[in-house]
């Protein structure tokens, strides 16, 4: 017992609970994938024949298969995007602005000498340090109406103020930017930072299905025999897969609604709880910029690693709130 848990100290994520939990789930994933894999090309004689006469038909799917495991752990490794990080960032940001403003000042020189400006710098890191926390603050209440209280914004979990779209994860205990929700077989949040690669893995792992899906469907078909038993085996069978396939393709159709209007899972099933969409007209999406701008900026557009969207004005949901016309439609208005 002294020797296994040595080993496990070479390890952390053995050694942690938590991460021993997320690697045990991430081993059972990768294992089903295998195990899905073994079962057809040991069991299907009519597979394997055509896997002789074509290799690239099994060359395919295998690549299939690494590039589904390979973007899973990349989700699983990349981070959702931490209000924490965001705000560390803005305040390193403002921290060596303020350092190059005042190392940018040269001494001033006159008839009477020169004058020479001393800086306690444990001061100057306070004033860099409180300056960074008030420009948080300030560009955090720019982007909510006027008026909006800052007790009203702030986690009381991580006591710090949060951009609209955030939301603590009591799972995680942190506070995410455009959270859309924790996945357990991730064993993290998913968020902006990462969302777009879940949707990569959405994508890679709906066509992975499909046709491990339609094999297993082609095998069981095949080969039912004749006593009454085999078909009830069968038919439970087939029913399980094809309600594993449906929820999967639907999930899949889901995030990529959810990218077209600019939407998280969130704020689709919490609309009511969440303030600033409690007053949103039904049928109106708030941070739609259009199904080709919104594509563009969750799938190429990361000029900024932390990208935080201000509340739509009166107007802007008023414009959005306006039905669409002949003229809307030729000028491509929802795109």
């Amino acid at each position: 017992m002294v020797a296994f848990c040595g080993a496990l100290s070479f390890f952390p994520c053995l050694s942690n609970p938590d991460r021993r939990s997320s690697f045990c789930l991430k081993l059972v994933l990768v294992m089903l994938h295998l195990t899905y894999v073994g079962i057809l090309f040991g069991f299907d004689k009519e597979l394997i024949q055509k896997t002789k006469q074509s290799p690239w038909y099994t060359a395919v799917y295998l690549l299939l298969l690494v590039a589904t495991l390979a973007k899973y752990f990349v989700v699983c490794s990349s981070s959702p995007g931490y209000v924490l990080d965001a705000m560390r960032a803005m305040n390193e940001t403002d921290a060596s602005h303020n350092r190059q403003t005042i190392t940018s000042i040269r001494p001033a020189s006159s008839k009477n000498g020169s004058v020479v400006i001393t800086i306690n710098r444990n001061q100057l890191e306070k004033n860099l340090l409180g300056s960074g926390t008030t420009s948080w603050e300030k560009l955090v209440m720019d982007m909510y109406p006027p008026g909006t209280s800052v007790r009203s914004v702030t986690c009381t979990y991580c006591n710090i103020v949060q951009p609209p779209r955030a939301k603590h994860c009591h799972d995680c205990d942190k506070c995410i930017l455009q959270f859309d929700h924790h996945c357990v077989w991730l064993g993290s949040c998913v968020g902006q930072g990462n969302h777009c690669w879940f949707w990569w893995y959405l994508c890679s792992e709906t066509a992975f299905s499909l046709w491990t899906g339609t094999l297993y469907i082609q095998y069981l078909i095949s080969h039912v025999s004749k006593p009454w038993w085999s078909y009830a085996i069968v038919f439970l069978l087939l029913a399980v897969l094809s309600i594993c396939l449906f929820f999967l393709i639907l999930l899949f159709i889901f995030h990529s609604y959810l990218i077209l209007t600019n939407q998280i899972t969130f704020e689709v099933l919490r609309k009511r709880r969440i303030p600033y969409m409690r007053n949103i007209p039904e049928g109106v999406f708030p941070f739609s910029k259009g199904a080709c701008r919104n594509s563009y900026e969750f799938c190429c557009a990361r000029s900024s690693k932390y990208r935080m969207e201000p509340l739509p004005t009166a107007l802007e949901l008023e414009e959005k709130l306006r039905p669409y016309t002949y003229s809307d439609v030729l000028s491509c208005r929802c795109c």
